[in-house]
């Protein structure tokens, strides 16, 4: 059974001439990359001592992504609703709206140094979006007849969602801040492991994966990396479970890697989904180094940073030229 196309768009929207009909959820993924990204070299300034404006630059980029998006998104809900509601109601698809709400917790995190605020005022927005779109997801599996082959990495973005409310509000100053962040965790930590299960079983005992969704496999490592970030916000320790988680996804990047960074999978939308998941996994090398004081360890999290910023770089690059000579929104 071939698993669904995760974008809708193009599989059940009619092909035509470049229109905001065709602009795929999943492209808010863009912004949960370059938000992980602007994380990451924030981190970098304290660990390594690099320009925070590097940082400050990319998370203005991440927010003038996210604004354009979601200005373009609702005048496709406005123009285009059917398109939309097929989107969410997709098996497959439906869970890339999670890029939306994990991008509103994100982009709360950069916001601190223009409103304290508007900071939590965008981060409750996340939170409630966040647990919403959890419920309606798994809600939706419960119902039964769950095709085996929808069972693909993207089910774990809603999952995987919970756990960003503790990895970025964790110092909200809130009364009510902390019991919302372990109901998130508690959330997040259950679903990541049941979904992890279901979708390994699905690639070890079905046919792959289709080669427009072979990106979406480094998805893999979010649950371990934001798992990790989530634990150390809260405990304010990397200790051995923390250790565990980390070094477990920066297994399973070196095994997906091997699998998703082929010339043969062509350049889509869908390649955003690698930003966050490293994202996650340099932000983590990081916190680990700074953590461990290990030489070997600085090394390793200087190595995955510069991975991720020109995986990051090459995204931008071939989006914008895919929207620039009108491919992008072309189903």
């Amino acid at each position: 059974m071939q698993a669904a196309n995760p974008n809708i768009s193009a599989a059940a929207l009619p092909a035509g001439r470049s229109s905001i009909q065709h602009l795929p959820v999943n492209l808010f993924a863009s912004v949960m990359g370059l938000s992980g990204l602007a994380l990451a070299w924030r981190l970098a300034a304290k660990t390594f001592g690099a320009d925070i404006a590097i940082a400050n630059g990319i998370g203005m980029l991440a927010i003038t992504a996210f604004l354009l998006l979601a200005a373009g998104y609702l005048v496709k809900a406005a123009s285009y609703p059917d398109a939309v509601c097929k989107e969410f109601t997709h098996p497959v698809a439906g869970n890339f709206f999670g890029t939306i709400t994990i991008s509103l917790l994100l982009l709360s995190t950069l916001l601190d140094r223009y409103s304290p605020v508007l900071q939590q005022a965008v981060w409750t927005m996340g939170v409630a979006s966040t647990i919403v779109l959890s419920f309606i997801v798994v809600n939706r599996l419960l119902r039964g007849s769950a095709a085996t082959g929808s069972a693909v990495p993207a089910w774990l973005i809603p999952g995987v969602a919970t756990l960003d409310i503790a990895v970025t509000g964790a110092t909200m100053p809130m009364p009510w801040a902390y019991e919302v962040n372990m109901l998130a965790v508690a959330i997040g930590s259950v679903l990541a492991v049941v979904f992890f299960v279901l979708i390994f079983s699905r690639l070890v005992h079905s046919e792959a994966l289709p080669a427009g969704m072979t990106p979406s496999l480094m998805i893999l490592i979010a649950p371990f990396e934001v798992g990790f970030l989530a634990y150390v916000n809260l405990m304010h320790q990397a200790d051995m479970f923390a250790s565990m988680l980390f070094y477990f996804g920066l297994f399973m990047f070196v095994v997906v890697s091997l699998r998703v960074f082929r010339p043969s999978v062509r350049f889509a939308a869908s390649w955003w989904a690698i930003g966050f998941p490293l994202a996650a996994l340099s932000n983590a090398a990081l916190k680990y180094a700074d953590a461990t004081g290990s030489g070997v360890h600085a090394v390793l999290a200087a190595a995955l940073l510069a991975f991720l910023t020109g995986a990051i770089a090459t995204l931008l690059v071939r989006t914008l030229h895919a929207l620039f000579t009108g491919k992008l929104l072309t189903a």
